[in-house]
């Protein structure tokens, strides 16, 4: 993996992004330290699945009902 200044990466970002779009990866130091890593995204990462709790989830019809007063307390 590559590391690049937070000033390069400042001035070439445009060239950063196509490379990281290429699959390579990148670490921005700022005075030598690491600060963050730039990493492409999966196009799979960004789709929506549904339905992925059907079936492990129950909502029961009085889930927005008032709340019993043991657990309210005085007011």
């Amino acid at each position: 993996m590559k590391t690049v200044s937070t000033q390069v990466a400042k001035t070439r970002l445009s060239q950063l992004l196509q490379l990281v779009g290429e699959g390579e990866e990148f670490i921005i130091t700022e005075a030598g330290k690491p600060v963050a890593r730039l990493v492409g995204i999966r196009a799979e990462d960004l789709e929506r699945k549904g339905s992925q709790w059907k079936g492990l989830v129950q909502i029961h019809d009085d889930f927005d009902g008032p709340l019993p007063d043991d657990i309210v307390g005085p007011l």
